[in-house]
């Protein structure tokens, strides 16, 4: 989704907030962290992690950032029209060969899992390609078993059109406190390599880390590490606080729309699930649960609105919620409400909603609607 300016935000009743500073800044402390002849890559499926993938790969090119990653052919053909030229790993797999034609048309490096994959790429790609192989170390989700790994990359190797860029795969308890498993794939990972390097196969450029393997060591980051997460200024796991500092990039606010009085004993929004135990002053906000704020928050968040916190009460409605503002001087229609972000001094990180939940910081910002503006902001020039 593209970005708007700032300008264009006195129309909006609610809006995101992307902080480009704060992204160049979490890129640059990222490179900092690899090794020197380890590139970053970024992870910018799902619309950026519902940042605004184009945006995001503009910024992050300008800060050392040499490889793109994502996870459809649309994804990656909406960077191209958006004139971005970095190389672009298409992470899923190829569907049907049909779909040979358009990656080779955006200019996308696919992932090979199968052979049958291979096959088809190789049969339809009219000119030399470049690809990845994706082997499965323990994720069980896409690519050959290790163990057949180096049997599929030597296949691969014998088929027309195809050069092996990379051969990666994909830590599954990278965030756990337990490195065991982790410990486990990586070993698996390094068998493979050697297992192709006494192949006489031409080593490819290797990568294994997201950004939790990312942030455990540089022991795990060979040619390149994938990171999406931390990028946006997320941790995977409290536990690596202490590794980097990490600015977050996504603030979610939305304005008043009306302010009412309500008595003692006044249901509030559907199935009255929050009554006012006294006399309260309520404002009604602006952004609900078809925005993406999850409705299983309902009477469970809080907002900031003039540098204070106040509670959100009664269910979250498709379109509005309601706050508790009788504590708070002076607030009128149009005033800002910050769901997620800062106002002053006072905070509410994207972890807050993703404990409250259950859940994982990724869940809560892919799952910000299209209908919600993303808007940059910028104070560096």
């Amino acid at each position: 989704m593209p970005t708007q300016p700032i300008g264009s935000l006195f129309c909006e009743r609610a809006w995101i907030t992307i902080d480009l500073d704060a992204l160049a800044h979490n890129a640059r402390q990222l490179k900092k962290s690899l090794l020197p002849q380890t590139e970053l890559m970024a992870v910018v499926k799902a619309d950026g992690y519902g940042h605004g993938a184009a945006t995001v790969a503009r910024t992050v090119l300008e800060q050392g950032v040499t490889w793109l990653a994502v996870a459809t052919i649309l994804e990656g053909k909406e960077l191209r029209q958006a004139g971005i030229t970095a190389p672009i790993l298409l992470l899923g797999a190829v569907q049907a060969p049909q779909e040979v034609d358009a990656i080779a048309s955006w200019q996308l490096q696919p992932t090979l899992c199968s052979p049958k994959q291979a096959l088809a790429v190789s049969q339809y790609a009219k000119q030399p390609t470049s690809v990845h192989i994706n082997i499965d170390t323990g994720m069980s989700r896409l690519g050959p078993l290790w163990q057949q790994g180096a049997a599929f990359i030597e296949f691969v190797a014998t088929l027309p059109n195809l050069q092996i860029a990379s051969i990666y795969s994909h830590f599954a308890t990278a965030d756990d406190a337990d490195s065991s498993f982790m410990e486990t794939q990586q070993s698996r990972f390094q068998t493979l390599t050697q297992q192709i390097q006494t192949a006489g196969i031409l080593q490819p450029k290797l990568h294994l880390a997201n950004s939790a393997g990312t942030l455990s060591g540089p022991q795990y980051h060979y040619d390149l590490v994938r990171v999406g997460l931390a990028l946006y200024g997320l941790y995977p796991e409290a536990k690596f606080r202490q590794e980097i500092h990490l600015q977050p990039v996504m603030q979610l606010k939305a304005r008043v729309t009306q302010i009412k009085t309500l008595l003692a004993g006044t249901g509030v929004s559907y199935g009255h699930t929050y009554v006012t135990p006294q006399k309260m002053k309520v404002a009604v906000v602006g952004i609900g649960y078809a925005d993406g704020v999850p409705r299983p928050l309902s009477n469970r968040i809080t907002a900031l609105i003039r540098g204070q916190r106040v509670q959100q009460i009664g269910s979250i409605t498709m379109d509005q919620l309601m706050i508790d503002v009788s504590q708070v001087p002076n607030v009128g229609i149009g005033d800002v409400v910050t769901l997620l972000g800062q106002d002053g001094e006072a905070k509410i990180p994207v972890e807050t909603w993703a404990d409250l939940l259950g859940t994982i910081s990724y869940e809560i910002v892919c799952g910000f609607k299209p209908r919600l503006p993303r808007v940059s902001v910028m104070k560096t020039l």
